[in-house]
């Protein structure tokens, strides 16, 4: 064990805290978590705190504004006793809102850099940010580091007809590409219009011969409540394609998502353990043991 690193384990990402552990050769710090009957979280660590580096590993993903004050509320007592502490938030909640798209909204990333920095965190590293111009909000150390290589190493080991990446929308398309050359495949992106007020989602894409008997891969950064992949996934059946599988960093899967997008067509939804569930089948401790060693 690794007594000069200790990696703090938040209740919203236990089992990647624990693999992070092994991964570096760290002592592994553990919380618990009483929840009184007004909501307010109390939160007890056993474990020794290193006095040179802890690395705090907690998911802000729902609920949301109780993940996010646990992650601080660690980061702060890690900061008590560590020089340095690495805010690892494998997904973090907000990220979305890293612009003023409407007027009157708030930037909440720019309220984000001031909370992580506040508490202590002397770095933070994000899996597959939803931007990086969040970033640009924060005056700590950033990190954002990719799922792709570790999906495409899960997708590679499926038996597909002739597979075809597919990004639900243009501004998915870089992604898409990504996993496309890992995956030595081809890509193409869809044409997606969201409502900015309603969140309704239409694919205005017309038609595309080139899916036709090959088997998908749907990729995206995180599913929410999968309005844009049920969309995708719908249209693609229309157009005779075979299996649609998806691929993505994180799954939320909200008011029923999975059920939804299996109605939809979906024959498989392959997530990493950014957040825990069902679909989290790919492991990602390895990829954040590199960016923090």
């Amino acid at each position: 064990m690794l007594s000069n690193i200790s990696v703090i384990s938040g209740k919203s990402s236990e089992e990647l805290a624990r693999k992070l552990s092994k991964k570096i050769k760290a002592n592994l710090v553990k919380s618990s978590i009483r929840v009184f009957p007004d909501g307010e979280s109390k939160i007890t660590l056993s474990g020794k705190i290193s006095k040179k580096k802890s690395i705090v590993v907690q998911s802000i993903y729902p609920p949301v504004d109780t993940n996010l004050l646990q992650a601080l509320s660690l980061i702060s007592k890690a900061r008590e006793t560590s020089s340095q502490v690495v805010a690892v938030i494998p997904y973090l909640g907000y990220a979305r809102q890293d612009r003023e798209f409407l007027p009157g909204e708030i930037v909440t990333m720019k309220v984000l850099g001031k909370l992580f920095k506040g508490a202590g965190a002397s770095k933070i590293i994000v899996v597959d940010i939803h931007s990086l111009i969040g970033f640009k909000h924060f005056s700590i150390k950033t990190k954002n580091v990719t799922a792709i290589p570790e999906l495409v190493k899960y997708f590679k080991k499926l038996s597909l007809k002739n597979p075809l990446v597919i990004s639900p929308d243009q501004g998915g398309k870089e992604r898409a590409k990504e996993f496309a050359k890992e995956f030595n495949s081809n890509y193409i992106a869809l044409d997606k219009k969201r409502d900015k007020k309603t969140g309704k989602v239409e694919i205005k894409t017309k038609s595309i011969d080139e899916v036709k008997n090959r088997d998908l891969i749907l990729v995206d950064d995180m599913i929410s409540t999968g309005g844009s992949i049920i969309k995708a996934a719908q249209f693609l059946k229309k157009q005779k394609c075979k299996r649609i599988y998806v691929a993505c960093t994180h799954a939320l899967l909200m008011n029923d998502a999975e059920k939804k997008i299996k109605k939809a067509g979906v024959t498989s939804i392959i997530s990493t353990n950014t957040i825990p569930g069902k679909t989290s089948k790919v492991d990602i401790s390895k990829t954040i043991a590199k960016a923090i060693m």
